[in-house]
Order: C-alpha cells, then structure tokens, then sequence
C-alpha cells in the first residue's frame, strides 16, 4: 500500500517542518509527501526543500510561481500524483486544523468506501472552541447552503481534510474543475457525488491554527457563493458510473 499526502503551502514556515515530522512518523507503510509551495516570501520554499533533500524517497516540492490558488494547486498535485504507483491520494492543511493522526482512520475507512471526508458536522466533530461565534456561523452556513442547493448526502461539503482512492480521482475530469478557492472542496464533493462513489465521513476537531494567517478574504468567500449555483449547470450531464 501507498500513500501520498498532498500539502499546499503559502507562508507556513512555522508549520511545516512539525506536520511533516508527525506525518512521516505515522505507522503507515510509504507514506509520502507532496509539498506545493505557491512561492511563499518567508521561505517555506526552501524549507520544503530541505525536507526533501532530508527525506528523498518520501518527501517532494512542487514550487508555482506565485500565489495561484488552492484548487489548481490540488489539481496538479492529484495530476502529478496519478502518473505514479500511489493507491490513495489525502489532502490537507499545513496549519494543524486537520490532525494527521486521523489519517490512519481514513485508510481503514476506504475498506468500505471510495472517499473519506474528514466532518466537523457529524456527532464527534467540532469547531475550534475559541472561535468567535460569528465565524462559526458562517462556516456553518456556508457548508449548509452548498448542501441545500446541490442536494450531497455529506454533512460536511466545505471541509479539505481527504483520502481519494486513485481510481476516484482517475475517474473524475479534473480538467474540468474550475473553482479555485475553498469553493474547489464543494466542487470535488459534488462531483464523487453525482459520479455515484460512497463517500464516507469521518468526525474530527478543526483546531485554530498556532502560526500563522488564515487564507481566508472576501473574494474567496464571494467565489463561493456565486460558484455553488454554477456548478449545477455545468455538470447537469455528468454521468453516473456507480
């Protein structure tokens, strides 16, 4: 069995050398790393860089030439990661929100699934404790009004914490992907969904970050709004194959 992890970075110096030492020290057999640095100013470019002279045979770096998106990140990661051997493809974040811990649950999961979402939104999951409650409103309701609207049966559309079978991923036309802000995780939901593959959800805590600034801003959360109504369009004829 093999496993990549895919790591999009922007200014995450502080964050990456820990996520990347609890994430090789997993008791997972080829574990590997896939770091995408959007050619971050405080160096983690080069830190990834380090990494991967440190670890040769499981960690690499993709650098972009400036600050691109997460969705075309994530895309030329799964593109670059599907022209090798790798059986299951995760995502997740720099930052710590995610805990790498729970990837092994994800692995036991895909026993009985194509896809594993990580869920704030189901009994065992939950929200960073100190965020305000207006933030928690928003999140909650920007993940409730992408279901409402494309009609997923997963609690949790928004969340980036995934583990893809490679032949998911293989399925899905990836070249027709689009969104490229948080809206991308909505789109890729969607997508597994009305392909037919059993998505699975599995709780857990979404903690703060400790260093660092949120990616968050305005535009991002414009896009999704705007993007969830298109989407419906756009893949009305997407066939099921499940």
């Amino acid at each position: 069995m093999s496993i990549a992890v895919i790591i999009p970075t922007f200014n995450e110096k502080e964050n990456l050398p820990k996520i990347a030492e609890q994430l090789l020290a997993l008791p997972v057999d080829d574990l590997r790393l896939l770091i995408i640095d959007d050619n971050s100013p405080d160096g983690t470019g080069q830190i990834a860089d380090e990494l991967a002279l440190q670890f040769p045979d499981r960690v690499s770096v993709m650098h972009r030439s400036g600050k691109l998106g997460l969705g075309t990140a994530y895309i030329s990661g799964f593109k670059q990661l599907l022209k090798t051997d790798v059986r299951y493809i995760a995502q997740m974040d720099a930052d710590f929100s995610h805990p790498p811990e729970k990837l092994v649950e994800f692995i036991n999961a895909l026993k009985e699934a194509d896809i594993v979402f990580g869920s704030r939104y189901i009994p065992g999951g939950s929200l960073a404790h100190d965020w305000p409650a207006w933030r928690k409103f928003l999140s909650r309701f920007g993940n409730e009004y992408a279901r409402a609207i494309l009609r997923v049966p997963v609690n949790d559309m928004t969340g980036g914490f995934r583990l893809w079978k490679r032949e998911v991923l293989s399925t899905i036309p990836l070249d027709e992907v689009r969104s490229n802000g948080y809206v991308f995780q909505v789109e890729m939901a969607y997508l597994a969904s009305k392909m037919g593959f059993h998505i699975t959800e599995i709780p857990f805590h979404f903690a703060e970050r400790q260093f660092g600034q949120s990616k968050m801003n305005l535009s991002i959360q414009t896009e999704a709004a705007l993007r969830v109504w298109q989407l419906r369009s756009r893949y009305k004829n997407i066939k099921r194959i499940k």
